[in-house]
């Protein structure tokens, strides 16, 4: 019963706390009545059954919950507000599927008010449209758990005391938002498709909701180039999610994935909205199309080994140019690797800061140029840090060859 009610909770819990924040105006009375509705169904549920609609039973135990605190804040507080928005709560109908897409929306923009810093942007949508513990954000971030946890608190404060809006902000005020929303839109896929450690390689549902949120973002706003290049960079990217796990659960890496187990009809949605995303720029390109550019051109290629190498180093030159990253910087001398040779990657590498990943991919390059020893140490040091469990798998099988090689 515990994983049914973990399975509802991880599939809807962002769409109910969106809806809740929308009635009850504050994040944290939300966040706290969602948890004690989880609470509830794990009382109730062994009991009566799982419900036929697990998402409206916690949404309407959730509002209750909800007029709880609100009823203990006001007897605390001697306020009447709290009494407005509890009658707000009692009278609320349960919203239909496009309000609650909608209220999801209303969550981002509110998640990226301008007079939020842009990291703690990123924490709260984490928090609040993923789940994600405060270490997991530290892990996205690159920060301590303990910054994560005061950046939340500080945050959920602002946003009540500055009455800050939950809403779409009026058209005017979109162009400055935008990059804001399409950064938390970026960050929860990215924090789906490549977990910073646990058991899943990666998150299906959070790659599903960034998907739809990057949908419904272009929806809003069909000319922004910007917005148009998240949604492209999102869909050529999960188009080859099937291929990455063989049918045991291991991960394979991109040179022997099946590529007839790539979404080709994600892979031309995608293409399209790149061209009309760069043809509404004038083909001056950001770092969203850039990536989705590189996306675009591994698509494209029938094998590993027909990669149009040079153009995707080209491309990844281009976007260290405009948004430099040790991620990209990574990926930039593996591409470069494969154009020029493993000594010019291994040179780019020399340059980057060391890293879990970083380790790993110095140990494929050394092992290339037959320096097993070396690669030997790099894997070995690439085990230290943070991975998910089949990435530590992956890199233990590794290992192994290595050794026997050296």
């Amino acid at each position: 019963m515990y994983d049914i009610v973990a399975d509802t909770v991880r599939i809807e819990g962002a769409r109910i706390l969106a809806t809740l924040i929308r009635t009850v105006g504050d994040v944290q009375i939300a966040e706290d009545a969602v948890q004690e509705a989880v609470i509830a169904a794990l009382d109730a549920w062994p009991v009566t059954g799982v419900p036929p609609q697990p998402r409206a039973w916690l949404t309407v135990t959730a509002r209750r919950k909800a007029i709880d605190i609100l009823r203990r804040e006001r007897a605390r507080r001697g306020k009447e507000e709290e009494g407005t928005r509890m009658i707000d709560l009692a009278r609320a109908d349960l919203p239909s599927d496009a309000v609650v897409h909608d209220d999801l929306l209303r969550l981002i923009f509110t998640c990226c008010h301008p007079t939020l810093s842009p990291p703690t942007q990123v924490a709260l949508a984490l928090r609040t449209l993923c789940g994600l513990s405060p270490a997991q954000i530290a892990g996205v971030l690159l920060t301590t758990e303990a910054a994560t946890e005061k950046r939340l608190t500080r945050a959920r404060q602002k946003i009540a005391a500055a009455h800050i809006p939950y809403r779409v902000p009026p058209v005017d005020e979109l162009p400055d938002r935008l990059p804001a929303v399409c950064g938390v839109i970026h960050s929860l896929y990215t924090a789906g498709h490549a977990p910073v450690d646990g058991a899943a390689v990666f998150d299906v549902d959070a790659c599903a909701e960034a998907v739809r949120l990057a949908s419904l973002l272009h929806e809003l706003l069909p000319d922004q180039p910007t917005a148009t290049a998240v949604l492209a960079l999102l869909l050529l990217t999960e188009a080859r999610r099937p291929a990455r796990l063989d049918a045991s659960g291991a991960v394979v890496t991109l040179d022997r994935q099946d590529r007839d187990r790539w979404d080709r009809a994600a892979i031309n949605r995608g293409i399209a909205l790149l061209n009309a995303s760069l043809e509404a720029s004038d083909r001056r390109a950001d770092a969203y199309q850039l990536q989705a550019a590189i996306a675009a051109e591994h698509a494209r290629a029938a094998s590993y080994d027909g990669t149009d190498w040079p153009e995707i180093v080209r491309l990844y030159d281009l976007l260290m140019s405009v948004a430099p990253s040790p991620a990209a910087g990574l990926a930039r001398a593996v591409a470069a690797a494969e154009a020029s040779g493993t000594a010019t990657g291994l040179a780019l590498l020399a340059d980057l800061p060391p890293s879990p990943r970083w380790h790993a991919v110095r140990a494929d390059l050394l092992a290339r140029a037959g320096r097993y020893a070396e690669a030997v140490q790099a894997l070995t040091a690439s085990l230290s840090g943070a991975a998910t469990d089949s990435e530590r798998r992956h890199r233990s099988q590794r290992l192994a060859e290595l050794r026997r090689l050296a």
